[in-house]
């Protein structure tokens, strides 16, 4: 297969693997160091290389600024917190994403609206979502999340457009996107989490995803008050920088000089804070990251080329869109079980006989328990949702795989569904 492969630094050999996850973190010796390194220092937490690694994401991304926090969902509620969403306020996302998306909105006490998805990328529909707006049903719509689900850039153009004519923030949810671009319809290429077409734009470095921090989030925004707010909320709503003071009596001697040891907590904010060992592995994993994009995208391409040629119909790679660097950070097929003859479960307990590690993304949120009781949503209410929830299954994809794991994971698919390779 091409150089990227051998571009990777060899990861270190762990216990042998009986099963092929779905996704998988790669760790290498360097990475390792790295994390040595911080703890033979003075610093363990919110020292120099937590702001060293939010320096080198938002060069990555082209944002100007970057928080580092404790996870993606901690990122998610601080985005709701820093826009000051609240009760009475409504946010609109797709229902085919993880939970915190959606329940983020919920920690502020504001409520949650779905808006459906396209059928072949199950990202946001621009369409559905200017008919949402249009209606004008919720109550006031302070923001809107879209997903760049599986690592697929939704329409953010589209839907930055509609927004703004409407007055409504919108943050994006690239917990699956980092490394994901796309062009717009000028021909311009854009860089999740640069912000171009948003407020804010929020990551997760859970293990499966494209980069690691062993839990780990962030937010990037290209808004300074924003930047500074999201630094407080983060820090128990605390600040230490003078320039922010708001009791200068305090904060200063008689001669209006800072007193050092002055702090003001100048709202209710959290412990989101994240410690130099995890930025330490981010920044690691982060000089990487062209590498693991690399790699996945040969996986992808692989596996679409046997699919294709293999199961016709059967069984189908969702759609890339014109002009999308696609992050694969997972990488989701629509299977015809009524053609297969075989349960969703079946099919993945076979696979998995034969060493394959599938999962389904996802339960679509408004037939969660907690979404369907508060707001009275049923079966049939986001069709293109429920279509690819029904049909939906991840095959493994991650940096570490080799050729022949690909192949076996396709080999196992033909013999499970009886189709010849």
């Amino acid at each position: 297969m091409p150089q990227n492969r051998a571009m990777m630094e060899q990861p270190l050999q762990g216990l042998p693997q009986t099963c092929l996850p779905y996704g998988r973190q790669s760790i290498s010796a360097k990475d390792m160091e790295a994390v040595l390194r911080v703890l033979q220092s003075d610093w363990l937490t919110t020292g120099p290389e937590v702001s060293q690694f939010e320096k080198e994401l938002a060069a990555h991304c082209g944002a100007r600024f970057a928080v580092a926090c404790a996870n993606g969902t901690a990122a998610l509620h601080l985005a709701c917190l820093a826009l000051r969403l609240g009760p009475g306020d409504t946010i609109l996302t797709a229902p085919i994403t993880f939970l915190a998306t959606a329940n983020a909105a919920r920690f502020v006490g504001a409520e949650v609206r779905f808006s459906d998805v396209t059928p072949d990328t199950v990202t946001l529909d621009p369409h559905q979502l200017r008919h949402y707006i249009q209606r004008g049903e919720a109550p006031r719509m302070a923001a809107i999340f879209p997903v760049h689900f599986a690592g697929h850039p939704a329409d953010m153009e589209a839907i930055a457009a509609d927004a703004r004519e409407a007055g409504i923030p919108v943050v994006e949810d690239a917990c699956h996107a980092l490394g994901a671009s796309y062009m717009t319809s000028g021909g311009e290429t854009v860089q999740v989490g640069s912000c171009r077409h948003s407020a804010m734009t929020v990551f997760s470095f859970h293990p499966v995803k494209p980069i690691t921090m062993g839990e780990g989030g962030a937010i990037t925004t290209n808004d300074e008050h924003l930047y500074h707010h999201l630094k407080r909320l983060r820090n128990h709503g605390m600040t230490s920088n003078q320039d922010e003071m708001v009791q200068r009596e305090m904060a200063v001697d008689q001669n209006h000089e800072a007193n050092p040891w002055y702090y003001e907590m100048q709202e209710l904010g959290y412990n989101y804070r994240v410690t130099d060992l995890q930025c330490a592995l981010g920044r690691s994993q982060l000089e990487r990251l062209p590498a693991f994009s690399a790699r996945r995208r040969e996986i992808a391409a692989a596996y679409a080329h046997a699919l294709q040629n293999t199961f016709g119909d059967v069984v189908v790679p969702l759609r890339v869109a014109a002009g999308v660097a696609h992050a694969y950070h997972l990488f989701p097929v629509r299977i015809d079980f009524e053609v297969t003859s075989k349960t969703r479960a079946r099919i993945m307990q076979e696979l998995r006989q034969r060493g394959v590690g599938t999962q389904v993304h996802y339960i679509p949120l408004h037939l969660q328990p907690y979404y369907r009781t508060r707001y009275e949503f049923k079966p049939g209410d986001f069709p293109a949702s429920e279509s690819y929830y029904q049909q939906c299954l991840s095959l493994p994809i991650y940096p570490g795989m080799s050729e022949a794991d690909v192949e076996h994971v396709i080999r196992s698919l033909c013999e499970v569904l009886g189709v010849k390779p």
